[in-house]
């Protein structure tokens, strides 16, 4: 293939790195003993080293192979980013099971769908988030739930915690009793304290993670990352950061790790460099953000454009050192020039904007960090990364210029989707992954995203799917039509927006609905605003078109923008 990007590359990025032949939990067991105690989590001032780590992780593989986890068998991690996540990823693998990292923001139904689409049988939860499991375990098939509890794991941040959550029982024990099969972690860890678990036998190519998304289509399905995706994808992205340095690097860790951006740009690359990683719970918490870089010095900070918005518009940002800041790659959504000009003044750090998509675990493209930038493009292929551009139709290569799908090709595509061939056929071919995604190539190989083949709306990093806040909209028994779509937002980037119609003789609030939607939601799926309208638009066959509600949004913002122009 021709490659113009190559000649754009950072000095010492090279075309092609080699991907060494290695599972996860191998890498951890090669730092631990490489970096004993070198520290390997910062939570909330409390640490813990790569030694720690490895001899927990064991006893929780241990403690899962004594409960009948058999290899292959799927684990959920219904946790955010905590020392408890970190311990069940690592120690699930080497017992030789599969993740389901899991959103804690679901609500039941959508939990329910994971569990079930997965074959999950062992939940592991922190216990704010018991009552959901408890709710959809017997309907899904759950054998056996294990619950931490962040007041007897480290106890001197019980009280920053109840603020975090703002849950004030946080911290205490649920009720678990006369549950069967259902497990304190701290007791779990404290029983096989000293074992270690049954070796199993890693195949690279076997699948280590089933991460859900809506793909192209909007229907939930987990995409099968095996373990050298992941592998190759964190040795990837530290290259295209300049290479990250043994034993010394500490990277901020605001991306939730239930996502593959931040299991791949902070988890593991961590554990691979045997880096600190600095967990941040909720980034909603721009005081504990600010205040963590301040304290723990990160030297890596990847993220979402929402994020550096927020950091950048602090009030009190004057009063934090972020000095320290070397590189950071924003994905998820665009990154606007402003927000990256002004965030690189305020820290002196670089920050690119990247692209990535979850069947590409998840990392393929970025501008580079040091070499040319091309605002509103999301840069050059990644090393051992082909990219071009096909007819969305017949997917043959097309001209140098012209718009059409984003195809790409490399040892971070996923395996397939999980029990899905067909869906998998449709994206997967000839080692070639079909994105969805509209996009151009100029003859440098800077890459641009033009638009996208679904409707998908991205609101502050998270991908939400039209199709199922309009399913949701139709189970209110007042609503006829419903259609849903993003328009754009200053700070997450889009939010989402429904219009609906009432039924005959129903009357209901724009609150009302919102309200309806908040219960049967993750939050940042819920619409922010609802248009009740007598009738929406439809084509000649009666579908609703959703793009020209789009289009009207934009009309309605457009001749603000001209008024107020640029800031």
């Amino acid at each position: 293939m021709d490659k113009p990007w190559l000649a754009f590359y950072d000095d010492g990025v090279p075309e092609t790195l080699e991907i060494p032949d290695v599972g996860l939990p191998t890498m951890l067991a090669q730092t631990a003993e490489r970096y004993p105690d070198n520290v390997a989590l910062i939570f909330y001032g409390r640490k813990m080293t790569y030694r720690q780590l490895d001899r927990q992780t064991s006893q929780f593989a241990s403690a899962l192979q004594g409960l009948g986890v058999q290899p292959g068998d799927r684990v959920t991690l219904l946790l955010p980013n905590t020392p408890q996540f970190v311990i069940g990823f690592y120690g699930a693998l080497r017992a030789g099971a599969r993740l389901v990292p899991t959103n804690p923001q679901y609500v039941e139904r959508e939990l329910a769908h994971q569990i079930e689409d997965s074959g999950t049988e062992t939940v592991v939860t922190l216990s704010l988030f018991y009552d959901k499991v408890a709710a959809v375990r017997h309907q899904t098939g759950v054998k056996r739930v294990i619950v931490t509890n962040i007041k007897e794991y480290f106890p001197p941040v019980l009280r920053i915690l109840f603020t975090l959550l703002k849950e004030k029982k946080e911290g205490h024990r649920v009720t678990i009793s006369g549950q069967a099969e259902t497990y304190w972690l701290q007791e779990l860890l404290a029983q096989y304290r000293g074992t270690s678990p049954q070796p199993v036998p890693v195949n690279p190519d076997d699948a280590a993670v089933l991460t859900y998304t809506g793909g192209t289509t909007g229907v939930p399905k987990g995409a099968m990352l095996t373990h050298r995706n992941l592998v190759a994808n964190m040795i990837q992205t530290a290259s295209w950061l300049g290479g990250v340095s043994q034993g010394t690097e500490i990277i901020m860790g605001a991306l939730p790790f239930f996502h593959c951006y931040g299991m791949t740009t902070v988890l593991n690359l961590a554990v691979e460099c045997g880096g600190a990683m600095v967990l941040i719970p909720n980034p909603r918490d721009l005081k504990n953000v600010l205040g963590s870089i301040n304290k723990h010095r990160p030297t890596l900070f990847p993220g979402v454009p929402t994020l550096y918005v927020a950091i950048n518009n602090y009030p009190d940002i004057k009063k934090y050192d972020l000095s320290s800041i070397r590189s950071c790659i924003s994905g998820s959504a665009p990154l606007p020039l402003e927000v990256q000009e002004e965030f690189e003044r305020i820290t002196g750090a670089e920050l690119v904007e990247g692209y990535g998509l979850t069947e590409a675990s998840p990392v393929t493209h970025a501008n580079p960090l040091r070499g040319k930038r091309k605002a509103g493009t999301i840069g050059l292929p990644f090393p051992n990364t082909d990219a071009k551009i096909v007819d969305p139709d017949t997917r043959e290569a097309m001209p140098q210029g012209e718009i059409g799908e984003l195809a790409v090709r490399g040892p971070q595509v996923m395996k397939g989707y999980w029990n899905r061939p067909e869906e998998t056929a449709a994206v997967l071919q000839d080692g070639w992954l079909y994105t969805g995604d509209i996009a151009s190539v100029d003859d440098e190989g800077y890459f641009r995203i033009v638009d996208r083949k679904k409707d998908l709306i991205i609101a502050s990093g998270f991908n939400v799917y039209p199709r199922e806040v309009e399913e949701i909209l139709y189970e209110n028994p007042k609503v006829i039509e419903a259609a849903v779509v993003g328009v754009p937002d200053p700070y997450r980037g889009e939010t989402v927006k429904a219009f609906v119609v009432l039924r005959a003789g129903e009357q209901a609030t724009e609150e009302e609905i919102i309200e309806f939607c908040r219960t049967r939601l993750a939050p940042y799926k819920c619409p922010r605003s609802v248009d009740i309208r007598s009738s929406l638009p439809k084509s000649t066959i009666g579908k609703i078109l959703r793009r020209v509600l789009a289009e009207e949004e934009i009309t309605k913002i457009s001749p603000e923008i001209e008024q107020n122009g640029p800031e």
